[in-house]
């Protein structure tokens, strides 16, 4: 009886498939790429067409023998692993070194691991698509391009071990120019008036000033406020307007892959790569006990929102049974993919509609479970009805001139909103109101009772730092990267200690706003984010077969052959820069000079190599906000038990902590306490910040495990002014920073202290 070979990536998938295709199949799995560009040198001929020179990957050798071997024993080959470009170049390069086989290649595309889609593929095979591997072979000699010739001007400009990467460089600098934003941000003051009214009928309900004269109007200062407050005060308050009317929100679309790695991160608090790991596992499949072993998902690595009909159906019959026609639109709901969009998968969802979570649980770890919910519940309420609400805006005027409104919104219709919440923020970044306080009946005329009057000062505030999932939809929206590069992107600049992340948000270390204004000068149009995406767009039209790869690349080079030229002869050589500083050497008394070194600034003695005195760089704030790479340790008030040395504030794995400034004669450490006595009534000791195991911030006592107290919100030396007690915390209310008492509850806005701190640059001010 014949047999064929079938060469996947992974053991996982390659198991799955056994238990499908049964003894007629050979089944190997490649454990990624078989060939690549050489390690120790560039490998691409440029003045030979571009030519790649691959070599066979270490411990790949013993491998493809193994397969030369099986593959003389079938009579067919199919060529499996992801159906992407990756994938395309891995099947492209195992045929290479199976051609002396002389057996027939097939490429067999799985969109799913489930028994019908592999069979179907089996039976119905394609030809390995040379545009998809030519398109992925130019991305990787872009890459090569850049990297290589880069990297080795920062090595010995900078330090050495640096890299430059055509995309991720690009994404660095999106979060260098975010902090720029952020210094160079002024608060704005502003003032809202806030009252409590009551109609005719109860409950109470909100109002704010919107119109003066008509006219949009908000205070600019704590005098124009008090001046409505007087003019309003004690006057009636009688409705103008009345608006109704019944609006819908509709489904959002089913996962993509850049939608799913957001979605992940705000609902689960997976890292981008997390994410993709895990779906990788539920792609390929899990078993599932008596309904043997299958993929749970289709492939995760897609920009198209599109969907088989056969999916469809199913999902429509689930919910017609399980929620009941109303929820069932009159027609399937289809949805339209961005124009950039391939359109080669179908969009991320459950390979069986009907198989739930719950009865998928028992069998996968917990990761598994809650992202394979999200999946399912996301591609669910994509097909279920819209959400209904009445929503109802009031105006009010006081003498026909100070016009107040409020506004209601009351669900009618839960539609997809039973089965699926929308996130806390909209595929825009922007915060989403899924429900609000309905009002009490009101009609035109009405006299509404004033029951208290505020005004509240604000000060607009910068921009966020990106996080991961912001970090992903802006590179989405700007084009740059694909589907499968955007884990790697992230990730990356981590790695690299180009990028840190603290409190969940990515902040530029001092080596990567270093490294981005040197590229940027350098290289303007390798750091431009258009340029890029240009790039990418080339790239997907030598996939479609519309261009050819030898021009983009030969296009592309004439330009970077002269940059680099340029940038070997005017890049400034920060591992030469001395800057002379006030300080003086201790040891011997001479000028002690700022210096670039391998984890930053640092202070090193002007008579070295006489004298090879160094230490941390420490520096106020005022200097540190006028010097665009300094990202010192900060001097606090605490003195080190050891040796009398200031403590400084520092970054770890493990979030803030104390050091001493006399690093690394004194190695002592401690947390980072917040200057408040614990709590806890007879305690003696301090609160601390601390950082769970999942990255969460908390503060408790420094005598912990004999005292247990804890909290989440950061505390703040703030008397409380209704009660008195010693300190209050911060809250996020309504999208606002608030004080909030511990003992009585007591609240105030923040707006105040927080402006002040951010226009002093203090990094202790909560993020987001």
């Amino acid at each position: 009886m014949s047999k064929s070979l079938v060469i996947v990536e992974s053991p996982t998938k390659a198991r799955t498939l056994s238990k499908f295709l049964g003894n007629n199949f050979v089944i190997e799995a490649s454990l990624g790429h078989v060939k690549d560009l050489p390690t120790n040198r560039m490998g691409v001929d440029v003045d030979n067409g571009f030519r790649p020179e691959y070599e066979i990957l270490p411990g790949k050798s013993r491998f493809l023998e193994k397969l030369r071997k099986a593959a003389r024993e079938c009579d067919r080959i199919y060529l499996a692993p992801d159906p992407d470009r990756e994938g395309e170049a891995i099947a492209w390069h195992i045929a290479e070194e199976l051609k002396a086989t002389d057996r027939p290649v097939h490429r067999a595309a799985f969109e799913e691991i489930t028994r019908d889609a592999v069979l179907r593929a089996i039976e119905k095979p394609t030809k390995l698509n040379k545009a998809l591997y030519e398109a992925q072979q130019a991305r990787r000699i872009l890459d090569r391009l850049v990297g290589y010739k880069i990297s080795p001007m920062l090595w010995k400009r900078v330090q050495a071990g640096l890299s430059a990467g055509r995309v991720q460089s690009v994404a660095l600098r999106l979060i260098c120019d975010r902090e720029d934003e952020i210094r160079q941000f002024q608060p704005r003051e502003y003032w809202t008036i806030d009252l409590q009214v009551e109609g005719p009928t109860p409950p109470p309900f909100p109002m704010k000033l919107a119109t003066v004269d008509g006219e949009k109007y908000e205070p600019a200062t704590g005098e124009a406020a008090q001046q409505i407050v007087d003019a309003v005060q004690g006057r009636p308050l009688i409705v103008s307007k009345v608006e109704k009317k019944e609006i819908r929100r509709n489904p959002p679309p089913p996962f993509i892959t850049s939608t799913l790695q957001q979605d992940a991160y705000r609902k689960l608090r997976f890292s981008v790569k997390k994410t993709m790991m895990i779906a990788q596992q539920l792609y390929e499949g899990v078993d599932l006990g008596e309904k043997g072993v299958q993929g749970l998902i289709t492939y995760m690595r897609t920009d198209s929102v599109r969907l088989s009909k056969e999916a469809v159906a199913q999902a429509r019959d689930y919910i017609a049974r399980k929620f009941g026609k109303d929820y069932l639109p009159e027609k399937p709901n289809v949805y339209k993919s961005r124009k950039s969009a391939q359109e080669a998968h179908e969009a991320i969802r459950p390979t069986t509609p009907t198989l739930t979570p719950e009865e998928v649980r028992p069998f996968v770890e917990r990761d598994q479970y809650i992202l394979y919910e999200l999946i399912w519940k996301r591609f669910m309420a994509s097909q279920m009805e819209a959400a209904r609400f009445h929503q109802t805006r009031v105006t009010a005027l006081v003498d026909n001139k100070y016009g107040f409104t409020a506004a209601g919104l009351e669900q009618i219709f839960p539609g997809f909103l039973a089965l699926y919440q929308v996130p806390a923020e909209d595929e825009n970044g922007k915060e989403e109101e899924t429900s609000a306080n309905a009002l009490p009946p009101l009609k035109k005329g009405d006299r509404l009772t004033v029951l208290s009057i505020t005004p509240n000062q604000h000060f607009t505030e910068p921009p966020p730092r990106y996080n991961q999932s912001s970090l992903v939809r802006e590179l989405e929206a700007q084009g740059i990267g694909r589907p499968s590069t955007y884990a790697s992107i992230v990730s990356t600049i981590q790695e690299k200690k180009y990028v840190e992340q603290i409190k969940g948000r990515l902040h530029p270390t001092e080596l990567g706003e270093m490294i981005t204004d040197l590229l940027v000068e350098s290289f303007p149009d390798i750091m431009d984010v258009k340029f890029t995406a240009l790039l990418e767009e080339q790239l997907d039209r030598v996939e479609e077969g519309s261009a050819n790869w030898h021009d983009l690349l030969k296009n592309f080079w004439q330009q970077f052959k002269m940059r680099l030229e340029e940038a070997d002869t005017r890049m400034r050589n920060v591992r030469r820069e001395v800057v002379p500083t006030e300080h003086k050497c201790e040891k011997c008394g001479a000028h002690m000079v700022l210096r670039w070194g391998r984890n930053g600034r640092f202070l090193a003695c002007s008579a070295y190599p006489k004298c090879r005195n160094a230490k941390p760089y420490l520096i106020e704030k005022e200097q540190a906000e006028t010097n665009l790479y300094q990202r010192p340790a900060k001097k606090t008030e605490f003195k080190c038990e050891k040796c009398g040395r200031p403590m400084v504030i520092k970054t770890g794995r493990r979030g803030r902590f104390l050091a001493c400034a006399g690093y690394p004669e004194c190695r002592n450490t401690m947390p980072l306490k917040m200057g408040l006595p614990c709590p806890e009534e007879g305690c003696t000791g301090e609160l601390v910040e601390r950082m769970s195991k999942r990255g969460r911030v908390f503060y408790s006592c420094t005598r912990y495990p004999d005292c247990r107290y804890v909290q989440w919100e950061k505390p703040v030396k703030h008397p409380c002014p209704a009660c008195g007690y010693y300190f209050m915390v911060y809250i996020r209310r309504e999208g606002k920073h608030v004080l909030r008492c511990p003992k009585c509850k007591h609240t105030e806005d923040a707006g105040e202290l927080i402006s002040g701190r951010k226009n002093q640059g203090d990094e202790e001010t909560p993020h987001e």
